[in-house]
């Protein structure tokens, strides 16, 4: 039995009407109808030619179990979790993980993908080239080899106001010492001087005002300028970390600075186009300021890549925050950089600033990362802090799309048990949240221009609707640019969602999307015939079981169909 609704152009409006047939597929059937559906929506169309079908369909699928296993693109990870938990069972949050020193062999690599690695970031600042093209080999070869499903990112170093202090470790600055700040440059250290990589970094700086590195980790107040130097004294002791950040403070206000420093620099330049030829699936922008580079990256990638290279923009200033909802339009994803953003803000902004960058970022669809400092205490201990554990389930429980780990995975001694807390504790707090059937209002946000992209829109909002209120298993969405299952992923459903698509690119994508499985598979424009494969190849390995409740959507655009879009929604019980 099926439900079907079309859509057909009637003056200036369209008006979807669900109505009951006896039909499969569009095939009549003598059996009564059992569920119905309706939904009135009213659209301008004025001006526009375009015919939309959209389809809603209930039925009963059986196996016949006549096709083979191994043509069905699970990664093992999420096989092994669908095997071993039910579809109910998939971990929603992604997980990201740094990469560095601590785990870049290839078998700390795969224990990572094991754990729940989803994306492994390479950040440009540290480490040789070489380095990280091993790092990206590696995964790829875990990957081809293994059946693991972990995308690549790598984050531009930036440019941005930095001091270091010549030595390869941290340095204690102690209370009331003095210390030159100097544009000079030298080789080595010099006692109780630090170099600043920009030249005009004193400018608009007077005597009184506060010097305050990577956020707190020591402060220092201006006595005198000299040349383009400052003569400080340490207020508040502390470790000087190597290429520290600093920010300038009077009257307990951030002093406002505008470098006129470019998004990305020369060597950001030179890491992107290594990037591009590594066929990395992310990358990270540091101390974007507001669209304009994001834009002027993303034009360059589509003229310069092959594969669809997703941008992110990291949020790490006050002009970025300023410019929030601008960068976000333009980027492909956020990250919330909370280190770096809470050497400008006052720290206990920090928790609602957080909360206002994840609701914007689901109101444009865009995936949203919490990183920084979310397991700090585990770079040198074997266990967190209980108040850290509450901060990795704030962020799960606002419904960030990924965690990120930094210095725990990268250069700390327990980046495995860090990977396994936020992995138990993200599976934890999406259980809560489901025992405690909380609804994610959100104030949806009409994203689309076009007619078909409105109604893609409106179909995925009615089916994570219906998906909840059924109490479906799964969602089925078949894709060959992961809209629709970004679109799924929005709207934060109960069940979970398994994206088949065609494309590499897009599966590598969704890797950063919540609740979100990608599968990659051959797609036809035989919806029917799609569905009913990957239905069988599934039950074939065992992770569907009778009488299991799966919605399907599908956003595969027939060839035979011209402009017609074909978008359909389905309800199917396994017998």
């Amino acid at each position: 039995m099926a439900v079907v609704g079309d859509l057909a152009l009637m003056g200036t409006k369209i008006k979807l009407i669900g109505k009951l047939e006896k039909r499969v597929f569009g095939v009549p059937l003598s059996s009564s109808p059992r569920f119905s559906f309706a939904q009135t929506r009213n659209l301008d169309v004025s001006k526009s030619r375009t015919a939309v079908r959209a389809v809603l369909q209930v039925e009963k699928i059986q196996s016949s179990g006549e096709l083979k296993e191994g043509s069905l693109g699970f990664d093992v990870v999420s096989e092994r979790e669908l095997e071993e938990n039910g579809f109910l069972g998939l971990r929603k949050t992604k997980l990201v993980c740094t990469i560095g020193p601590a785990c870049s062999s290839l078998d700390e690599l795969e224990k990572l993908a094991i754990a729940g690695m989803n994306v492994a970031r390479l950040n440009m600042c540290h480490n040789s080239r070489e380095w990280h093209q091993d790092v990206i080999w590696k995964i790829k070869k875990l990957n081809q080899e293994k059946g693991y499903c972990v995308s690549v990112m790598i984050d531009t170093e930036g440019n941005q106001i930095q001091v270091d202090h010549g030595s390869s470790s941290s340095v204690k600055a102690e209370e009331d010492s003095i210390w030159y700040f100097t544009t000079e440059k030298f080789e080595g250290s010099r006692p109780f001087t630090i170099q600043a990589n920009y030249k005009g970094f004193s400018e608009g700086v007077n005597s009184g005002d506060e010097i305050v590195i990577d956020g707190g980790m020591a402060t220092f107040e201006v006595i005198e300028k000299v040349g383009n130097g400052l003569r400080c004294k340490c207020t508040d002791p502390g470790l000087l970390l190597p290429r520290a950040k600093l920010s300038f403070w009077r009257d307990g206000k951030l002093l406002g600075r505008d470098y006129d420093l470019p998004a990305l620099s020369t060597k950001d330049w030179s890491d992107i186009v290594f990037g591009i030829c590594e066929d990395i699936d992310f990358i990270a922008v540091s101390f974007v300021k507001d669209a304009e580079a994001i834009t002027h990256l993303r034009d360059y990638l589509t003229t310069t890549s092959s594969k669809a290279i997703k941008v992110l923009a990291k949020i790490e200033s006050l002009e970025s925050l300023r410019r929030l909802e601008e960068i976000v339009e333009a980027s492909d994803g956020i990250m919330i950089a909370r280190g770096d953003l809470g050497v400008e803000i006052p720290l206990e902004q920090i928790p609602s600033v957080q909360k206002d960058i994840t609701y914007v970022c689901r109101q444009l669809n865009k995936p949203v990362i919490v990183a920084s400092q979310l397991l700090e205490s585990m770079v040198e201990y074997p266990i967190p802090t209980r108040a850290e554990v509450a901060d990795v389930s704030e962020a799960v429980r606002q419904y960030a799309d990924a965690l990120m780990l930094s210095g725990e995975s990268a250069i700390g001694s327990y980046g495995m048990k860090a990977l396994s807390v936020l992995r138990t504790t993200s599976t934890r707090m999406e259980q809560s949240c489901r025992e405690e059937n909380r609804q994610t209002l959100l104030h949806q946000r009409k994203l689309g221009a076009s007619l078909p992209d409105q109604i893609a829109e409106q179909i995925c909002n009615c089916a994570v609707e219906m998906a909840d209120n059924l109490g479906v298993d799964a969602i089925f969405v078949y894709t060959r640019h992961g809209k629709m299952a970004s679109l799924l992923s929005r709207n934060r459903p109960n069940p979970p969602i398994l994206a088949f698509t065609n494309d590499n690119s897009t599966q590598m994508a969704l890797n950063l999307q919540w609740g979100v499985t990608p599968l990659l598979v051959d797609l036809s424009d035989d919806m029917e015939g799609n569905v009913k494969k990957t239905v069988e190849l599934i039950k074939a390995k065992g992770m569907i079981k009778k009488d299991e409740v799966i919605l399907v959507v599908s956003d595969i655009i027939p060839i035979s169909t011209a402009q017609t879009i074909f978008q359909s929604i389905q309800v199917m019980t396994i017998t």
